[in-house]
């Protein structure tokens, strides 16, 4: 299988993780496909490798037209582009940590060898933990902390990951692609971490006289919030100066949509629909300084040992 992999570099650091997303259906807010993207701009992520994608990708399904088919553009009759599937690594870091970023196209066949080519391609390079992105819609407040619903692949992850403020998931039904990588991880005795953030969307069919829907499309406020988490679980420092700058910018957006919505129909409820999910919703703090004062404590505990 190890034709399917490409790779022109291989960094070398002191410790090597991965932050994993896909264009894929657990993909709500772009929690798992624009959150990874957005890294490799910010961070200036060079590509090292991918994933051939032959196998994978269907070209077309009887009866959907384009749905799976690559997109082609032409100028004068020339082909000028060819967008196909792609499965990339990307790396950033220096010589303590560096960070591999993942992003793919969810495969459409032949899973077992996908999963095995992505975990063997992560135990080629050195990675020690990978953490996979995804986000699922809910009805919830859209100026409230995202709830994070968490998986892992070994059980000795859990008091580490207990840490971060998730819910651990009893999902049942339909595998995600990172749930099938997360069992398959397991399995291979590599640590894996899913995150999923629940995504604000309202159907305001229920409603009189309102006929439309709010659905975020990039929600800002998750990928912050997920990224608080990955940047302590991984010990890694991406700034998140400007995603906490765009979160707030899209409360004020939503809220200016919910006011007008209200307004075009006062009579509706609406209004009272979104206090009542603020007063029904419990927000999950996290504090990530709580660990750093634990640690600290108990530094200056063992100190004390030491001295007495």
């Amino acid at each position: 299988m190890a034709d399917a992999l490409e790779f022109t570099e291989r960094p070398q650091a002191g410790d090597l993780v991965m932050i994993a997303g896909w264009r894929q259906w657990a993909d709500a807010g772009a929690v798992s496909s624009g959150l990874p993207q957005y890294l490799i701009q910010r961070s200036d992520a060079r590509r090292i490798g991918t994933i051939r994608p032959e196998g994978f990708y269907l070209f077309q399904i009887p009866g959907t037209h384009d749905l799976v088919r690559p997109i082609v553009r032409f100028e004068e009759g020339l082909p000028a582009a060819l967008d196909t599937q792609r499965n990339e690594f990307f790396y950033t870091g220096d010589e303590s940590l560096g960070v591999v970023i993942f992003l793919g196209d969810e495969p459409h066949l032949d899973i077992e060898r996908y999963a095995a080519l992505f975990l063997e391609a992560a135990q080629s390079l050195g990675v020690t933990r990978i953490v996979s992105l995804g986000g699922v819609y809910g009805e919830l407040p859209y100026n409230k902390a995202r709830l994070i619903s968490c998986i892992y692949s070994l059980p000795r992850m859990r008091h580490e990951l207990s840490r971060l403020a998730v819910q651990f998931s009893d999902y049942h039904g339909g595998a995600s692609l990172s749930s099938y990588l997360c069992r398959r991880a397991g399995e291979a005795s590599q640590e894996f971490t899913g995150l999923y953030a629940f995504v604000p969307t309202y159907d305001f069919a229920q409603f009189p006289h309102i006929t439309n829907t709010i659905q975020l499309e990039n929600d800002f406020t998750a990928w912050h919030d997920v990224m608080r988490r990955v940047n302590h679980l991984l010990k890694t420092s991406f700034d998140l100066a400007d995603l906490q700058r765009r979160s707030a910018q899209l409360t004020r957006l939503v809220d200016a949509k919910v006011k007008e919505l209200d307004s075009a129909s006062p009579q509706s409820g609406l209004h009272e629909y979104f206090v009542r999910l603020a007063e029904e919703f419990a927000e999950t703090p996290f504090d990530p300084l709580a660990d750093v004062w634990e640690e600290e404590l108990r530094r200056l505990l063992d100190d004390s040992d030491k001295e007495g």
